[in-house]
């Protein structure tokens, strides 16, 4: 395993959020399997929540689906491992607050939760079958009206 690997997989079994996904799995059910690069995967994960087909805690990273899946989808597993650095980068479980702000922004700018998601834009946004949709407008008639109402040195601005 190449050092950076083996760091993250000591940050993240330090940090505790690699504890976190082996209780999640087990309050869910959920089987363990070894990966690649230290990592676990967590094989037909059923709850309803998260919405993704495959999500990450720590070094576990969840699947609804089989190993199979997992073996067949490189670019996806890539994207999740990416996910897994990205908790040993914040500390841990900061990273889902911090996730959960980024996935609002982007929502609100443009109605998908990872178009402008800064963790998903740097894990891949193809791989993680997330489109990169434009943003969306929100603040115009806003800065219309201050445009046509408001004095700018001394002046009125028609």
């Amino acid at each position: 395993m190449r050092a950076a690997l083996h760091i993250r997989r000591v940050a993240n079994a330090t940090n505790l959020s690699t504890a976190a996904g082996l209780l999640l799995a087990a309050l869910t059910r959920t089987s363990i399997e070894r990966g690649p690069n230290g990592l676990l995967f967590g094989t037909k994960y059923q709850p309803r929540l998260p919405l993704a087909d495959a999500f990450t805690v720590g070094n576990v990273i969840f699947y609804r689906a089989d190993r199979h899946y997992i073996d067949s989808r490189p670019e996806l597993l890539g994207h999740e491992s990416a996910h897994a650095t990205q908790y040993a980068w914040c500390l841990g479980l900061p990273f889902l607050p911090l996730y959960g702000a980024c996935a609002t922004f982007s929502l609100w700018r443009t109605g998908d939760p990872g178009s402008r998601n800064f963790f998903e834009r740097n894990a891949g946004l193809a791989a993680g079958g997330y489109p990169n949709l434009p943003t969306l407008v929100r603040l115009a008639p806003l800065w219309t009206f201050l445009a046509h109402n408001m004095t700018w040195q001394g002046r009125h601005q028609p």
